[in-house]
């Protein structure tokens, strides 16, 4: 009698299960990897935003690495675990040996593979075509620290929405969240350089503390002094987006 697999083995499976449909998926490889590309590339050439006084790039670098987080862990992994849920995907999966706990492990291990792959080409265009370096003080902690904390805010705020709301309702609010977080995220224009009221607002989002982690991550010189706000607000999203997430989850 053949035994089960062990939860490690069971994991890996299905973790490279979810990453062959990503592939399969070309409109979340262009949400995902073509658009923050697009977004570092072209605004860093043009010039057109007011970035600050450094280069374009030190500014839109981290902010397209933040984009690109926002695009797999709430556009990506929320519409997709929608649309499971609503075709039954979710409920079949439950009878599986795999368990729930296992295939959000899996999930999660497929977004923060992707996001690999997209810190990889950002910081690899942004070096051999914009002639970025990282900064004198660049963190690598700090930076791995921002990552997996904005994937665990942003996911858990996808997987909320996936847990609870219609598929076609996510797809559209999934959507509108993505654009909204890019223009008022500290992406691609600085928070100060928007009007009071919404500055305000936009600060107190889980995007801006991203976006000012990963530049002082990077060594930018648009980033802050003291990181300890930034930090504690974007682990304070992922606390709450994740047990939000975790309360509210509906799989059927």
């Amino acid at each position: 009698m053949s035994r089960p697999a062990s939860p490690v083995r069971a994991v890996a499976a299905m973790t490279a299960t979810e990453l062959r449909l990503v592939l399969r998926r070309g409109e979340n490889l262009f949400a995902t990897i073509i658009i923050p590309t697009l977004v570092l590339v072209l605004f860093s050439s043009i010039s057109i935003l007011p970035t600050g006084s450094g280069r374009s790039v030190d500014f839109l670098l981290p902010g397209a690495i933040a984009l690109g987080i926002v695009a797999t862990s709430l556009v990506s992994l929320g519409i997709t675990t929608a649309y499971d849920r609503s075709y039954g995907v979710l409920k079949r999966l439950g009878g599986s040996p795999l368990s729930r706990g296992e295939l959000v492990v899996a999930r999660l291990l497929t977004v923060l593979v992707v996001e690999a792959v997209q810190v990889a080409l950002l910081v690899g265009t942004a070096t051999a075509l914009l002639g970025w370096g990282a900064g004198a003080g660049a963190s690598p902690v700090l930076f791995v620290v921002a990552v997996v904390l904005g994937t665990v805010a942003f996911a858990g705020l996808g997987l909320f929405l996936a847990g609870t709301l219609r598929a076609e309702t996510v797809l559209a609010l999934a959507n509108l969240l993505f654009l909204g977080f890019m223009v008022v995220g500290g992406m691609i224009v600085p928070i100060e350089r928007l009007p009071g009221p919404l500055a305000a607002i936009a600060g107190a989002l889980p995007a801006a503390p991203l976006s000012e982690l990963l530049r002082a991550a990077l060594g930018s010189a648009a980033a802050g002094g003291d990181m300890t706000s930034p930090l504690i607000l974007l682990a304070g999203w992922a606390v709450a987006a994740a047990g939000l997430a975790a309360a509210t989850f509906r799989w059927e």
